[in-house]
């Protein structure tokens, strides 16, 4: 057994020994509301916007993005559990924006290990063999984290499946700080109405 796995387990066994009363929580969210972000592992929603379990659905993905997935996520959220209100949040330093969807496909066709990063860029450190079906996913890269919250937030306001009535609003995490600051475009997009 690894090293991780092991560590994973234990905190988990120290977990069920104060799980208490937790089974008792309903399944839908008891804040009604939703936050689609990153994965990134310095994002904990649950600190940074005062979650405790059983408040709120939280849907993560690479950069937070509003992929098909993540809508289909949304909905979910709003149809079957009665979510009201949903938060986009991408966050400053984001991995995403240290790419783009040619450099991922290239590395990928090049060899399925690891790649490493240095000031010139991405660059494959393992043989083949890649494969090609890297040029068959849109990986929502990042360019400039405003306009990708804006346009995501606008991507989901205007889904057919996604009512007027829920408010969608815009913000970016600060990795420094800890402060999520909203972009008022995005929110203003997300109105609703």
């Amino acid at each position: 057994m690894s090293q991780i796995r092991e560590e994973v387990l234990s905190a988990n066994l120290a977990y069920v020994e104060n799980f208490g009363d937790k089974a008792q929580l309903p399944m839908p969210p008891g804040r009604h509301f939703t936050i689609l972000t990153c994965m990134d592992a310095r994002l904990d929603p649950a600190k940074y916007a005062g979650l405790a379990e059983g408040d709120a659905h939280v849907i993560r993905n690479a950069g937070g993005r509003a992929s098909d997935d993540a809508i289909r996520s949304l909905v979910i959220s709003y149809k079957l559990l009665g979510t009201r209100e949903w938060f986009v949040i991408h966050h400053t330093d984001c991995g995403m924006e240290t790419f783009t969807d040619s450099i991922i496909r290239d590395l990928l066709a090049s060899s399925l290990k690891t790649a490493s990063v240095d000031a010139t860029g991405w660059y494959d450190t393992g043989d083949g063999p890649g494969s090609n079906e890297g040029e068959f996913i849109d990986w929502l890269t990042i360019s400039e984290q405003k306009k990708s919250v804006v346009t995501d937030v606008q991507r989901i306001r205007s889904h057919p499946l996604v009512p007027r009535s829920i408010p969608i609003y815009g913000y970016i995490y600060d990795v420094k700080s800890g402060r999520l600051v909203e972009v008022p475009e995005a929110t203003e997009i997300g109105k609703a109405s």
